[in-house]
């Protein structure tokens, strides 16, 4: 298996492009919107690969949380263990309560 696909998989994710050239593209997105993706071959070699929105979506956000991810392991490695605020001072200061933070609603994206 490759990252949960089989080589059957694989093999029916390919498409040729003469059937775009027939006409099939219609009929192409369909397949993409029900498998995610689909593999244009030209002389036989891949020339690009359609993927539904969905895919994409979830493709870029990935790619934004790796890049996020990176970021932060940059500046763990560059960080001065002394610099940091115990959470406690920085609500003392701020006249925030564990009450306070217990009523609070956070939304996530």
């Amino acid at each position: 298996m490759l990252n949960g696909r089989t080589i059957i998989d694989t093999i029916n994710s390919i498409v040729p492009i003469s059937r775009f050239n027939k006409g099939e593209a219609n009929k192409i997105f369909d397949e993409v919107k029900q498998s995610g993706f689909k593999i244009v071959m030209k002389n036989n070699t891949p020339a690009c690969i359609l993927i539904s929105p969905e895919k994409y979506e979830e493709l870029t956000e990935q790619l934004e949380d790796y890049a996020l991810y990176i970021e932060a392991e940059k500046r763990m490695k560059n960080v001065n263990k002394d610099d940091f605020i115990p959470e406690c001072v920085i609500m003392k200061e701020l006249g925030i309560t564990e009450k306070d933070l217990e009523e609070c609603e956070v939304e996530i994206d």
